[in-house]
């Protein structure tokens, strides 16, 4: 959902700003790097400073930081005149290493090593060494590669002209992996859409859920090849990511985003570049942010100043706290460390202090979506370092525009409100209603709190390690007031202000104003209902809500000579009702961890059922991003379970039958044969395509291939014919044996399949129906060679 903005000060620090900034949709600040290696801002980029998303100011303060290696080549191709051995050389690609590491950096890959997954996914056979290097230079060009023109689907072909041969495994391991897990080549570009197949080619998937996860995932298994339905219980696709066209009269009207709304770390952000390959231009949230008293005066600079200084230090106390307690931390919540301190001063600070001091915290339970009493002092924040990093933005008309263009053309059954999840090692069945779909795998995309209220039932019952992970995770509560005004009489330079409680059980009641006038379309607000006041706002009359925040409104405005108007339209949210999502994002509550969001991530029943959404990624929870990020990750995770049962079946396949194929060759072409390396694929292949041969199956060689086939393998042993119940014709053999065999040598081909060596058994049957018998030398009888495996012997 949303997350709060980077607030750098309460005072604008552009004395001049423009009403409206926007981001170029064609390029972000780090490709730019590309187009000007030499710029000024490398240095900065070179400490890539992870900013502490959940405070709201100074979030550079003691910021997590990734250090770039200084190793990383930089000399180009034409700086050495000799070259080591390709074992022993570091691949130059381009001139710019660290900048593209840096992209790859925003992607969620480590600079100079490999991440978990690329290990399990068997990237490299030996992890280490020069051969990593490579291939972590050539993976990060790939990317940045790709990020260029997000337009554009990048092919290997793209790399082959200046990648040298003997680096084309790596380069080949590093492309199918990008590709296979969704880090290029995906969205919603004309490009990307045209790699859908128009017929699935692989087995049926149910996707439970269309939001961002489940549309992710949908996607993209559809351009694996995938049947997939997709079953929403909505009458709309997006889940929380729900924008809702406000109008008034004058044809007034306006988007609101009542769920997920703001981009957080645009560097990196998969939901940035589905942006820009709409052609979006992104509107950074803007730093300025003033804060008023309860009576509506402006807080004083200085001791918004001070009391914000105060906070961070808090917060870094409270960290400390946590290392010194160690593994008792987990028991403990950030809520009553935070009260340990505040005790401290609580005495020494005025009425004022001490409001703008629970307006921080409600600042802090907006961003967790919980209440800091539930929240677990040793993990509350442990993703903070996998922050994407650059600006929090909005998206002029709203999110529904990414949810559109990811729901387009994906099968999505609406108002199918599933209750029963049956899976097995046979395949599963999802329940909606009275209806029953069946599939070979479906991947379950509800919000944690749908879990947690068990609206689904699952048979058999999930393990209980999943069941305890569902358990200690929280899933928290954030509204919404949205007013559509028939002007606008607050300020355009701003896109945030904040409002301040002297009653610490309402710090987060309507604390935060978005402004988005200058992006929804018309004159549109929104205030933000977080922590205890969330859940009281549940109950409350919409019109009650609506009085109180316009009293807040004319406290602030109206002292200044500014009326404020009746809003012309208004809605209130009510996520923590909703049957679909009870709440709306998950955290790290006490006596949880963040290996709890891996728990949930996992997949049962021997790779049948598998589980995606923003509560199941341990990096980006709470984000619309980490919804997204994992409907990819599990679209490549079903694919890579669905290709394990192909092999088994095909090694099943191995065990039990074998396919016997059978042509009429000429000796030369069996001594050619001889000389064919590479196995039985290799040989089919030469005798298919380089001699032109007819392959046909045991029907094909017509009634008497028994007794022909019993002839010549005893010929072969110097043994007499055995009995079969067709008998040579008089003169057949005599003929056979001075004509045919003198001048012919007739070959039976037996492929043996194998797992590494596979042959097209739907090709050799379609050739065996279509190729009739008419060139063979006799007419009225087909004869096949010796029952031997290798076709290179004679």
């Amino acid at each position: 959902m949303d997350l709060p903005p980077q607030f750098s000060s309460t005072l604008n620090p552009n004395p001049h700003p423009s009403p409206n900034v926007f981001l170029d949709p064609t390029s972000d600040s780090i490709p730019n790097l590309i187009q000007n290696p030499n710029s000024t801002t490398l240095s900065h980029y070179l400490s890539f400073s992870v900013p502490k998303k959940r405070r709201r100011g100074r979030s550079q303060r003691n910021p997590a930081s990734f250090r770039l290696p200084l190793t990383l080549p930089t000399d180009s191709p034409s700086s050495s005149s000799s070259r080591a051995p390709a074992s022993d050389e570091i691949i130059v690609i381009n001139k710019e290493p660290k900048t593209e590491a840096l992209i790859a950096l925003s992607a969620g890959f480590p600079a100079d090593s490999l991440t978990e997954e690329e290990i399990d996914a068997a990237v490299l056979p030996v992890i280490g060494g020069i051969e990593q290097v490579n291939y972590t230079l050539i993976r990060n060009h790939i990317i940045a590669k790709w990020r260029e023109n997000v337009s554009n689907w990048v092919s290997k072909k793209t790399f082959l002209d200046y990648i040298p041969q003997h680096y084309h495994a790596l380069l080949d391991s590093a492309y199918n992996y990008l590709v296979s897990h969704g880090y290029i080549n995906f969205g919603v570009a004309s490009t990307i859409k045209e790699k859908i197949p128009s017929e699935s080619s692989k087995p049926s998937v149910i996707v439970v859920g269309a939001g961002l996860a489940g549309l992710a995932a949908a996607r993209q298994l559809m351009r694996f090849g995938f049947k997939v339905t997709v079953l929403e219980g909505r009458k709309r696709a997006g889940g929380r990511v729900y924008t809702k066209k406000m109008e008034g009269g004058n044809r007034l009207c306006a988007a609101a985003d009542l769920g997920g709304s703001v981009l957080t770390g645009t560097l990196g952000n998969p939901l940035g570049i589905v942006g820009r390959q709409l052609g979006e231009l992104l509107h950074k949230v803007r730093d300025k942010c003033p804060l008023y008293c309860v009576d509506g005066r402006p807080v004083d600079p200085d001791t918004d100043v001070k009391v914000e200084s105060a906070f961070n230090r808090m917060l870094d106390k409270a960290s400390r706290l946590r290392q010194l307690m160690g593994e008792v931390s987990v028991d403990v919540s950030l809520g009553a460390a935070l009260e340990t301190f505040q005790q401290v001063f609580k005495d020494s600070v005025s009425d004022e202090e001490l409001s703008l001091f629970n307006w921080h915290l409600a600042n802090l339970e907006y961003a967790n979506a919980g209440l800091l009493s539930n929240l677990s002092l040793a993990f509350w924040d442990q993703d903070d370092p996998y922050d994407m990093g650059g600006d929090h933005c909005f998206l002029p008309g709203g999110n529904g525009k990414l949810v559109q263009a990811l729901a387009e053309n994906v099968p999505i059954l609406y108002e199918k409100t599933v209750h029963t999840i049956r899976y097995s090692g046979d395949g599963v069945q999802v329940i909606a209603g009275n209806q029953v779909f069946e599939g070979d795998m479906a991947l379950c995309t509800v919000p944690l709190g749908v879990l947690k209220k068990g609206s689904i039932k699952f048979i058999p019952e999930l393990p209980q390690r999943k069941l305890d992970g569902i358990k200690r995770l929280g899933f928290g509560l954030l509204n919404k007031v949205a007013m559509l005004f028939p002007h606008v009489f607050w300020e355009m330079d701003l896109d945030t202000f904040g409002h301040l409680s002297d009653d610490p059980s309402r710090r987060g009641e309507f604390f935060l104003f978005y402004s988005y006038a200058t992006v929804a379309g018309g004159p549109l607000l929104i205030a933000l209902v977080a922590g205890e006041a969330a859940h009281k706002f549940e109950s409350m009359p919409p019109t009650d809500a609506v009085t109180r925040v316009l009293q807040i409104l004319k406290g602030i405005y109206e002292p200044k000579g500014i009326n404020v108007p009746e809003p012309i339209q208004t809605v209130c949210t009510r996520w923590g009702s909703d049957p679909f999502c009870f709440g709306s994002y998950s955290n790290v509550a006490v006596g949880a961890s963040g290996d709890d969001y891996d728990i949930l991530a996992e997949s049962v029943g021997d790779g049948r059922l598998f589980f995606a959404g923003e509560a199941t990624t341990r990096r980006y929870p709470a984000t619309m991003h980490g919804a997204f990020l994992s409907g990819l990750r599990e679209a490549a995770n079903m694919a890579h379970h669905a290709n394990i049962r192909t092999l088994k079946l095909q090694s099943h396949f191995n065990q039990q039958q074998q396919l016997h194929v059978y042509t009429l060759l000429t000796r030369q072409q069996v001594l050619d044969l001889r000389e064919v390396r590479g196995g039985d694929e290799m040989r089919l292949n030469y005798l298919c395509e380089k001699l032109g041969v007819k392959l046909v199956g045991r029907k094909g060689l017509g009634v008497n291939a028994d007794s022909v086939i019993d002839f010549i393998k005893s010929e072969r042993g110097n043994r007499k014919p055995v009995s079969t119940s067709l008998a040579l014709k008089p003169g057949v053999s005599s003929k056979l044996k001075a004509g045919i065999m003198k001048r012919k040598l007739i070959r039976r081909a037996k492929v043996v399949r194998k797992s590494n060596e596979s042959i097209d058994v739907g090709s050799a049957n379609k050739l065996s129906e279509e190729v009739k018998m008419t060139d063979l030398v006799l007419p009225d009888l087909t004869v096949s060679g010796t029952n031997q495996s290798d076709l290179s012997n004679p």
